[in-house]
């Protein structure tokens, strides 16, 4: 449903958003969300684009959220990095159909709809109160070393 680019700015927001305001280098940052070293880099700069990471280099640089996990949702990270494609003219070109969206293609753009409405309605903040059976996610890595996190929802995949 979401690229792998959008798993992996949702890891990333949600890790520094476990951090509380503390700044991440780009090796902790890779390390606890299982992002490449060199992607990570392109994927911070798009955040920071989209004004929701600021970064800091020098001895105590990193990166931080430029708000808070609860004025930040779901939605507002993918429509950075990744914005879904909704449906707004046939894909087929059909110039019958114009504007007018065929009962398949109005299905799939409802769907997306709904998705749409789910990612906007879901702040980072409820993303890492949210516990799961599964035990913690991503774990966060403060200066001193690595403990465990809140949470990520496990089992989301991302192609």
């Amino acid at each position: 449903m979401i690229s792998q680019t959008a798993e992996y700015a949702l890891r990333i927001i949600v890790y520094l958003a476990s951090l509380e305001g503390k700044a991440a280098t780009i090796a902790q940052i890779a390390s606890a969300t299982k992002t490449p070293q060199s992607y990570l880099s392109k994927i911070l700069r798009n955040l920071a684009k989209g004004g929701l990471v600021q970064s800091q280099r020098g001895f105590h640089g990193g990166s931080t959220l430029t708000r808070p996990p609860k004025r930040m949702t779901v939605w507002d990270v993918i429509d950075v990095v990744d914005p879904l494609q909704r449906i707004r003219s046939c894909p087929l070109g059909l110039k019958s159909h114009g504007v007018l969206l065929c009962p398949l293609h109005r299905r799939l753009d409802e769907a997306l709809a709904m998705v749409e409405a789910a990612f906007r309605a879901t702040t980072i903040a409820e993303v890492i109160a949210d516990p799961t059976p599964s035990g913690t996610g991503i774990p966060t890595a403060p200066a001193s070393g690595l403990v465990s996190a809140r949470v990520l929802r496990r089992g989301s995949t991302a192609r």
